[in-house]
């Protein structure tokens, strides 16, 4: 069997003990190594709770399960994706929650340079449909690639992918339910348009049902998968103030859309900015200068002109080893890129600060740095 087999049996094993699935997951380095250690588990992690010692003894009927699923995957064009792929999602691998198994079906790069998500209200107003609006155009023109994630739900959300279609930009819903249905079904055509130009990400296999829990579930997933979580519209409570306070805890920017003083769907993110919990915008520059995409988007300009950059001549060798190897695989921590390019973690901070200046690499949440060219 594959390694993407065990991992789904793995999430029908765990639904009740996650957190300590995932543990044990990392430190076995994959479903399939948990299998075969599936008698001896607590030589593994010496504090697993004997009810799940005990549910990692039975996979016959998880595995049995997972099998059916894989076939509805082959016959609809499903990519199952598991924590350790190279495809599944960078930015939300960081995250000490990550979903051990996604199932995507679409076209874009879960892994593009500059993800964001926007959320907000199922009560969305004119003030947030026209903003939402007027900052996907604004991104298309500074961050032409930039891909825009949301959760498919009424209001903002659904808002946003249509923003995002409308300006040819790639946009991802993340649904709370299995790719046999879509929740709400007003959204089909929507949904059927991402397909092409984005995409539909789950957490969840088929049958499962569009429960309230699974909405906060599928709250991490929005907020894991981008560099910076956009509040539209937010009453005093509401799931987008989760995805804010989801992203906060993963390092992530977060930034909220001021509203008027006693206007109810502009409360949420009034108090946002003001206890700090997010910064204040009023257009996409004020987003694309925070998170630092001012020398992309110049870089970007500048090739579509045909201008040459000589920059990479100036790289010192040590410089050009980081190069090389965040071209194999870019967006990497500063210890994996110590020990793969076996320089000290003094040298390899010094010459990645000299990178930053250059405009070569910059840093992630987490302390990832990525590779700009």
């Amino acid at each position: 069997m594959t390694e993407a087999i065990y991992a789904m049996a793995l999430t029908r094993i765990s639904n009740f003990n996650f957190t300590q699935a995932l543990e044990l997951y990392r430190a076995l380095g994959s479903a399939t190594a948990l299998y075969e250690h599936r008698n001896d588990i607590a030589d593994v992690i010496d504090h697993c709770s004997p009810r799940l010692i005990e549910a990692l003894r039975h996979w016959d009927e998880p595995l049995k399960r997972a099998e059916v699923e894989m076939e509805f995957i082959r016959k609809h064009g499903i990519t199952v994706m598991t924590l350790s792929d190279d495809c599944y999602p960078r930015r939300l691998a960081e995250c000490a929650d990550a979903p051990i198994v996604l199932y995507y079906k679409g076209s874009a790069n879960l892994n593009k340079p500059q993800i964001v998500n926007i959320v907000g209200t199922r009560h969305c107003t004119p003030y947030g449909s026209d903003n939402i609006s007027r900052l996907v155009r604004e991104l298309k023109e500074l961050c032409p690639d930039v891909l825009i994630v949301s959760g498919l739900a009424y209001g903002v959300d659904i808002a946003a992918h249509r923003a995002a279609l409308g300006n040819g930009l790639e946009t991802v819903g993340v649904i709370a339910h299995g790719l046999d249905t879509l929740y709400p079904s007003r959204h089909r055509e929507t949904a059927k348009a991402m397909l092409s130009q984005g995409g539909l990400l789950t957490e969840f296999m088929t049958g499962t049902n569009a429960d309230k829990v699974n909405f906060v579930r599928r709250n991490r997933i929005v907020a894991g998968i981008s560099d910076a979580t956009i509040v539209i519209e937010s009453d005093i409570k509401g799931g987008s103030l989760i995805t804010a306070g989801i992203a906060r805890s993963y390092c992530r920017d977060v930034f909220a859309l001021p509203g008027a003083v006693g206007w109810q769907y502009s409360q949420g993110c009034n108090r946002l900015i003001r206890d700090n919990g997010a910064a204040l915008f009023t257009s996409a520059e004020d987003i694309v200068n925070a998170m630092g995409w001012e020398y992309s988007q110049k870089l970007a300009e500048a090739q579509r002109n045909g201008i040459e950059r000589s920059l990479f001549t100036e790289l010192t060798e040590n410089q050009q080893k980081i190069v090389n190897l965040l071209q194999r695989s870019n967006d990497m921590q500063l210890n994996t890129i110590c020990v793969q390019t076996g320089l000290p973690v003094q040298v390899v901070i010094v010459e990645l600060f000299g990178m930053e200046m250059k405009g070569v690499v910059r840093s992630l949440a987490g302390g990832m740095f990525h590779l700009i060219i």
